[in-house]
């Protein structure tokens, strides 16, 4: 049966296409970032959606970065582990934020996800972004850097601003949502950034992604990565 919707004719493993899905399911896991950020996660929470990540080939777990180290050892090289850097407020200084990259990358991350400082991107100091994100970028040591602008609280010309920063600063994906603000992903977002990033940024949609329907619309729309709890579970409970 179809994980979603009830129609008999549908193949497990694939999605239905009756209501418009034509996507692989298993090709749809592996575009999640499976994400678990919650301030009261426990270790026991992290290892299962660990172990899910590893049955449902998902692209990598999104977790704290406390516990990247044990999450790197539980898992070997089975799977990718993604951290989060200035999370959620993006406010602590570049320092702060190059130190944390430094040491997620000592204890075994593989991508790292950094949330910029909206206040000074408001206030014009567009030359602190870049600058912040080419140290974050440098600090990476050549793993995946995916830039969270927080796309809920900027206007439309930020934004684009952001796509122009992300594109020269060298990070590999532009990110809409920390999920912990007042919005997450939107559609309309997704397509301004497609027209505004460079050649070779990639798109991370994150916050508010609670269906198979959002999740392929999203892939649909250019997104290379999906950040979001909800679908590995569907799948799960299909």
């Amino acid at each position: 049966m179809c994980p979603s919707c009830p129609e008999p004719g549908a193949k497990k493993g694939g999605l239905c296409e009756r209501n418009g899905y034509n996507m692989d399911i298993n090709e749809l896991l592996s575009h999640v970032d499976h994400t678990l950020l919650a301030v009261d996660a426990t270790w026991e929470q992290i290892k299962e959606i660990c172990d899910d990540g590893m049955k449902y080939h998902t692209a990598s777990v999104c977790i704290p970065a406390c516990y990247v180290g044990r999450a790197k050892a539980y898992v070997g090289g089975a799977l990718s582990i993604c951290t989060v850097i200035g999370f959620p407020s993006g406010y602590s200084t570049s320092e702060t934020k190059v130190f944390e990259t430094r040491d997620a990358v000592s204890n075994g991350a593989d991508e790292i996800d950094m949330v910029i400082n909206v206040g000074e991107l408001k206030s014009g100091n567009v030359q602190y972004v870049l600058d912040e994100i080419k140290a974050v970028r440098a600090a990476c040591e050549g793993k995946i850097l995916k830039v969270i602008i927080e796309a809920c609280l900027l206007t439309d010309e930020e934004k684009i601003t952001m796509c122009r920063l992300v594109t020269e600063s060298g990070a590999d994906f532009i990110k809409t949502s920390t999920g912990f603000s007042k919005g997450g992903a939107t559609r309309e977002d997704i397509r301004l950034f497609s027209e505004h990033i460079g050649e070779g940024v990639r798109m991370k949609a994150a916050g508010g992604i609670r269906s198979l329907e959002d999740a392929s619309d999203y892939l649909a729309l250019g997104c290379d990565r999906l950040g979001t709890s909800a679908i590995v579970k569907i799948v799960k409970n299909s």
